[in-house]
């Protein structure tokens, strides 16, 4: 893997954690941070011992407070282009379609880039003091990592149509409200909170879990009949694993089951 100079990869038994190391620009997502964030995730998809992934940011401002405008002004509409099909849209996209859940840590500021990236997760808990939304529209330009399309389907398109046009910011309680956060804890319990939820999936089986994201986000986004018959596919695969074997036996013998993700 290449050499992180602005992130910060971890881990801790089957959980990965990366952490956007740039606490002085609020760890705005540069081109830097873009690629290194797409290395990690290669990393994390080549070692099977993965879970689950969080990412945070370091620090208690931000979680990831935007892109680095400067960059944005730079670009010309191919250069942006270019940019979405790699190190935006298609990155965020990667971390949506990771096989293992990603948990969104946001201990600050989810702006922009930040939320879209969070948006992307599958799990978000933050902090009480978090800020989130979308204020792209306060640059002329509006939200282009995703954020028009997630964010209408995690709040409804009312809601996000609000956040979108007037591009105001939200406290943490407000997004657990209307369902962009599953949780909102005290700053000082989020980490323990965050990681106590990554040990609990990390504990299930595996197999089942990766096949359960599949059909999740496949369904997501096409009429329910598809969705329908993808969940029934991948119910026939779990039929197919060791971990189904364990999970039924385990309990008609009233037992815990020692899942081995195979």
């Amino acid at each position: 893997m290449m050499d992180l100079q602005n992130t910060i990869f971890e881990r801790e038994d089957n959980i990965a954690i990366i952490t956007v190391n740039r606490p002085d620009k609020r760890n705005a997502l540069n081109k830097d941070v873009r690629r290194e964030l797409r290395a990690i995730l290669e990393e994390v998809k080549a070692d099977p011992r993965i879970k689950v992934l969080v990412i945070t940011g370091a620090g208690d401002k931000a979680f990831i407070a935007g892109s680095d405008i400067a960059e944005l002004k730079e670009m010309s509409p191919l250069d942006f282009h270019r940019f979405a099909a790699t190190l935006g849209q298609q990155l965020y996209t990667d971390f949506e379609n990771l096989e293992i859940p990603v948990i969104a840590m946001i201990n600050g500021f989810a702006l922009g880039a930040g939320l879209e990236l969070a948006m992307a997760c599958d799990i978000r808990v933050a902090a009480e003091g978090a800020r989130l939304g979308q204020p792209e529209i306060l640059l002329g330009i509006i939200p282009a990592g995703g954020g028009t399309q997630r964010l209408t389907r995690l709040v409804g398109a009312g809601k996000a149509r609000e956040l979108i046009y007037t591009g105001d910011m939200i406290d943490a309680a407000e997004a657990e409200r209307i369902g962009l956060v599953n949780k909102v804890v005290p700053a000082a319990e989020l980490r323990p909170t965050v990681m106590e939820l990554a040990r609990k999936i990390a504990s299930r089986s595996g197999v089942a879990i990766r096949l359960a994201k599949k059909a999740i986000n496949k369904g997501a986004n096409g009429p329910l009949e598809l969705g329908l018959a993808y969940e029934a596919a991948m119910q026939c695969l779990a039929f197919t694993s060791e971990d189904h074997a364990e999970g039924l036996g385990a309990f008609l013998e009233k037992r815990q089951p020692e899942f081995k993700d195979r």
